[in-house]
């Protein structure tokens, strides 16, 4: 897989979807998305959709690709920060159940309790034996979710070290981008193998029949966020619904009554005519 070692070949250029394609079947795939949140919605089905992976993989992308039209109402993204002191006395798996989907409702986790597994291990913010009942207990709850009817997804996102390094400098001089490049972001590039030998590990671990892994290598953005949707797509045992029908009134005639002088009103500066 693209993220186990590392790149040999330094200098090799990635190949990715023709962009025109890319859109063409990023619109279609979008299209089906919206379809598939109304029939959730309408027989009150429970979507829960894990993104894990290495750091600058794309995740935070391709989920926005799958949210960009879908009803916020019955679609919401859940990106915890770091626990507070509360939060750090609880049952470690508390404060992530208590955002899982209600009926009708779509949840998709940018990271999840997958941390204590990846960046915790790593990283020394956990104790060796929190890891290990972290990895004895995470197949249960997950079994217990999927016994409870909800429809879970795991994706990880592989990426090479070279595509990762490529990203990280190209967020230095974006502005828009800068605050993404964090110290734990450029840890990871010298902590590459202990990453490397954490995901294998929470693999064998958890990849199991109720919820397996789902890797996209993601190396192409635009390939990994057609993969994901397509994917996602066809593990929902969605039907098309047909719309109600839908009849415009009559727009009613207007009042007699004299409103305000339009002048009385403060407007936003006309910035746009401007450019």
């Amino acid at each position: 897989m693209a993220d186990k070692t590392k790149s040999k070949k330094k200098h090799d250029k990635v190949s990715r979807v023709d962009k025109k394609k890319y859109e063409k079947e990023l619109e279609r795939l979008q299209i089906e998305l919206v379809g598939m949140q109304q029939w959730v919605t309408a027989v009150g089905a429970r979507v829960l959709v894990i993104f894990e992976g290495r750091d600058a993989a794309g995740k935070g992308g391709a989920i926005k690709r799958v949210t960009q039209y879908l009803n916020p109402r019955t679609a919401r993204v859940v990106a915890l920060p770091q626990p507070s002191e509360r939060e750090k006395g609880q049952w470690y798996f508390q404060r992530y159940l208590e955002r899982l989907p209600t009926k009708g409702e779509i949840v998709l986790m940018d990271r999840s309790w997958y941390n204590r597994a990846g960046v915790e291990k790593v990283m020394g913010y956990c104790t060796d034996e929190e890891y290990d009942r972290f990895l004895e207990q995470v197949p249960t709850v997950e079994r217990m979710l999927v016994e409870d009817g909800i429809i879970l997804l795991k994706y990880w996102y592989s990426v090479s070290d070279v595509e990762q390094e490529k990203r990280f400098r190209s967020r230095l001089n974006d502005p828009m981008r800068r605050w993404k490049l964090s110290d734990t972001d450029l840890l990871s590039i010298t902590k590459w193998e202990d990453y490397s030998r954490a995901k294998d590990a929470m693999f064998e671990a958890t990849d199991h029949a109720d919820a397996p892994w789902w890797s996209i290598n993601s190396d192409d953005k635009r390939a990994a966020r057609l993969n994901t949707i397509n994917h996602l797509l066809s593990q929902i045992p969605y039907d098309h619904l047909e719309p109600e029908a839908v009849h415009f009134p009559d727009r009613p005639q207007a009042a007699e009554a004299v409103r305000p002088p339009i002048e009385n009103h403060q407007f936003v500066p006309d910035h746009a005519a401007t450019l």
